[in-house]
């Protein structure tokens, strides 16, 4: 009897392992390898949300103030914020619009994007989250030049590799993987899956496809709006692009502490997980279900099994760890030595993810940066 728990136990951990290499099979990004012959003429306005980011902020507009061989406009939108953002933005020369509190049926960052728009004069529209920062001095350009390549059209966003400096932003591992799995187009199937929408720290599109779609005034009241934006595009028949931005663009999220990392992953995952394909979600359920598995066995085997059954149990949690350090690694530069202890990550992911259900299902209000948000 013993036997055969160890060996379903076993093969649990195997199919999560397989399933954790299928949901993130493939990770295309923008090549850097790119000519940069062609010099768009096209203005860029790259449209920043802000609110409370007078720290933050900074890294943004320092990179921008490197970008070279494009023309772009740089507007921030003080989403009523209650620091020195509009201060700091100003002395990077950026066209600052103050944005007070959202009217009734508006979320703050959606309403901040929309009053971007209609002050821009380019015919790209760049959105770009606060604690975004470009890595090189020609990323704008390169980003630019993979939207032409594709098309031209719809969507272009990327997922910024996330760089953390503390111990406890290493909470956010299982989170970041997710972020990028939950989007469907990373498995092999590709784009044959529906994208679940679009990243929301760095959007690019032309403004055509913007109004075409409704633009933000079209999903005003989405807390997700980077997902809902995507999808708004996608009912108009244009097509939304996923990439990795390692190498061209990187954040570091919830610098400000423990808390507000608890807050923010709180706020957006009981609304993303609606927008996950089923395939995807179930290769996400057994991989996670494979992970907790695989602990387990290591310690009943350790505690009653035979020298067998220790080794196989041992080999399957290294093999774990392993994944789960590829994994992440490919998101951000998460410490090698949090992976050991990765069941604790698990925990913590599962313990966010059922309050974030509850707050989303049963309370219907998040918070985030002072705001009770209605979901």
């Amino acid at each position: 009897m013993l036997v055969a728990a160890f060996a379903v136990a076993a093969l649990i951990s195997t199919v999560g392992l397989a399933c954790g290499i299928l949901m993130f099979w493939r990770l295309p990004v923008p090549s850097l390898k790119d000519s940069l012959e062609w010099k768009p003429s096209s203005l860029v306005s790259i449209i920043i949300p802000a609110r409370n980011e007078e720290n933050r902020i900074v890294s943004l507009l320092e990179s921008l103030s490197r970008q070279q061989g494009i023309s772009f406009e740089t507007l921030v939108i003080d989403d009523d914020s209650e620091d020195r953002t509009s201060e700091v933005a100003r002395s990077f020369n950026a066209n600052v619009i103050r944005n007070t509190k959202p009217d009734d049926g508006w979320i703050g960052k959606s309403a901040a994007c929309w009053t971007g728009v209609q002050a821009a004069k380019g015919d790209l529209l760049l959105f770009m989250d606060a604690d975004t920062t470009f890595e090189r001095s020609d990323s704008l350009l390169r980003c630019v030049n993979s939207y032409v390549k594709m098309g031209g059209t719809g969507i272009l966003s990327l997922q910024p590799y996330h760089k953390i400096k503390q111990v406890y932003e290493n909470a956010s591992t299982i989170f970041n993987i997710i972020v990028m799995t939950g989007m469907n187009v990373f498995t092999p199937f590709g784009e044959r899956l529906k994208s679940a929408g679009s990243f929301g720290p760095c959007i690019l599109c032309n403004r055509a496809d913007y109004d075409a779609s409704g633009g933000h005034a079209a999903i005003r009241g989405a807390v997700m709006d980077d997902l809902a934006l995507g999808e708004a595009f996608q009912q108009q028949g244009l097509p939304v692009h996923c990439f990795g931005g390692r190498g061209l663009i990187h954040f570091r999220m919830y610098p400000e502490g423990f808390h507000q990392l608890l807050e923010g992953w709180t706020k957006n995952f009981g609304t993303a997980s609606k927008s996950t394909h089923p395939f995807v979600m179930i290769l996400v359920n057994l991989w996670i279900t494979g992970g907790f598995v695989s602990p387990a066995l290591l310690i009943l085997t350790s505690l009653f099994g035979s020298l067998f059954w220790i080794i196989i149990a041992t080999v399957l949690y290294l093999f774990n760890v392993l994944k789960m350090a590829w994994l992440a690694r490919r998101t951000g530069n998460f410490s090698w030595w949090i992976f050991p202890f990765y069941p604790l990550l698990l925990v913590f992911f599962t313990a966010v993810f059922m309050y974030s259900l509850y707050l989303t299902h049963v309370r219907k209000t998040v918070s985030w940066r002072g705001r009770k948000i209605n979901v």
